[in-house]
């Protein structure tokens, strides 16, 4: 028996087979979890990478479109959900996103339009995710987000740095707000790894450079197992009384000084 066995779990973000959030997906239902997947900004996409996990082709694997942004789709969800389970027992906040002109050097010139886009699709869609699921949450349950370390300033990294810095207090005060729900909020912090999302990020390979440098553990951007395997542990029961964490996944860097 899984760790997750019985549980129904609501996975965003699945793009690629590059995603963080396929391989939560993929260890989830391997650990014995429902799994249901949204989609955006091509559902057609998400659908077709689905059928690569082990629930395997054949499988109706609920995929439901959902833009974090739109407040419509966000009130639908809960209905769209029910069409498939009765309740949620965990959710996997996989969503960022930030205009080009938000990254790469250009921080002091990025005009509030595009900083807003950025903290609304990356920091507050996590608050708007999780009020959409709590009515299917009756019984407590685990959300789970997946972050980059905020606590530096990286380079070229720039308003997504800060998007993710807002991302860390939103989770502290979600799991302050939710708790008495019983509802845990917590983050896992990975190194860089080759995702859909890091193609977009100016520096990249200088980034992936530092951790394999630095990290105690060593550290493989292709691997993208262990994240996945820490948001399926969070997600679990084996951490009935954390909230409001930050688990780092990145070999150690996090904690190696000059």
């Amino acid at each position: 028996m899984g760790i997750l066995e019985g549980k129904r779990i609501l996975v965003t973000g699945v793009l690629t087979q590059d995603s963080i959030a396929f391989h939560v997906a993929k260890i989830a239902q391997e650990e014995g979890a429902q799994v249901l997947l949204t989609a955006y900004p091509r559902r057609s996409l998400t659908e077709r990478i689905a059928k690569r996990l082990p629930s395997g082709p054949d499988a109706k694997l609920p995929v439901i479109e959902l833009d974090v942004t739109n407040a419509a789709q966000l009130e639908e969800l809960p209905d769209r959900i029910r069409e498939h389970v009765t309740g949620l027992d965990g959710v996997v906040h996989a969503i960022g996103a930030a205009p080009q002109t938000a990254l790469g050097g250009n921080f002091l010139n990025t005009p509030w339009e595009d900083v807003g886009a950025a903290i609304h699709a990356s920091t507050y869609s996590l608050k708007s995710l999780a009020v959409a699921c709590l009515p299917l949450m009756e019984e407590g349950g685990s959300i789970v987000g997946l972050d980059f370390d905020a606590s530096q300033a990286w380079p070229l990294y720039d308003w997504m740095g800060v998007a993710k810095a807002g991302l860390e207090s939103c989770a502290r005060y979600l799991a302050r707000y939710v708790g008495p729900q019983g509802v845990r909020v917590n983050l896992v912090a990975t190194g860089p790894l080759d995702t859909p999302a890091a193609q977009g990020i100016p520096g990249f390979n200088d980034m992936a450079g530092v951790w394999a440098a630095r990290a105690p553990l060593g550290w493989n951007t292709s691997n993208h197992v262990p994240a996945a395997k820490a948001c399926v542990a969070l997600l679990s029961d084996w951490f009935p009384a954390t909230t409001g964490e930050i688990v780092h996944v990145d070999g150690g860097v996090n904690i190696i000084g000059a």
